[in-house]
């Protein structure tokens, strides 16, 4: 009796080591929806600093530019352009942030599965192009400006 006791203590506490790992792990589609908009808000947060960075040394480089003689300035224009360009993403980046994290309501809809799944599943798509967008302004800013921020 005491043998069979312990084998099932052990086995059950086997078990529990195993399912330790899966307790973080998403249990409804709204748990992994949750999960997936705060893991790519997280994401993209991490990188609003860098973000500020890069926006101040593009505007630095752009106000360098402006105030180049003439001749200069022609033969930097394609650069200028570049940087006006990296300017808008940069910016709209972290205006998406911005306008994202005010419009969002994490406790929307918790009384209504149905609909939480759908405001979460539009808030998926929403956040991922955000962070789509940070990540990819700070991409063309490395590869623009050499200079790390």
């Amino acid at each position: 009796m005491l043998a069979t006791v312990s084998i099932i203590a052990c086995n059950n506490a086997e078990n529990e080591d195993k399912g330790h790992g899966k307790k973080n792990e998403p249990k409804t589609q709204v748990d992994s929806l949750n999960q997936t908009v705060d893991d790519d808000h997280i994401i993209g947060m991490s990188k609003m600093g860098k973000l500020t960075k890069a926006e101040q040394k593009t505007r630095r480089l752009l106000d360098s530019i402006a105030k180049l003689p003439v001749k200069a300035r022609q033969a930097a224009e394609p650069f200028k352009n570049k940087l006006d360009s990296l300017q808008k993403d940069l910016s709209y980046a972290e205006s998406a942030m911005d306008k994202w994290m005010k419009e969002y309501k994490m406790d929307s809809l918790v009384n209504n599965v149905e609909e939480r799944v759908k405001y979460l599943s539009s808030e998926k798509l929403k956040i991922g192009k955000v962070k789509e967008a940070i990540l990819n302004s700070l991409q063309k800013a490395d590869s623009l400006i050499k200079d790390k921020f």
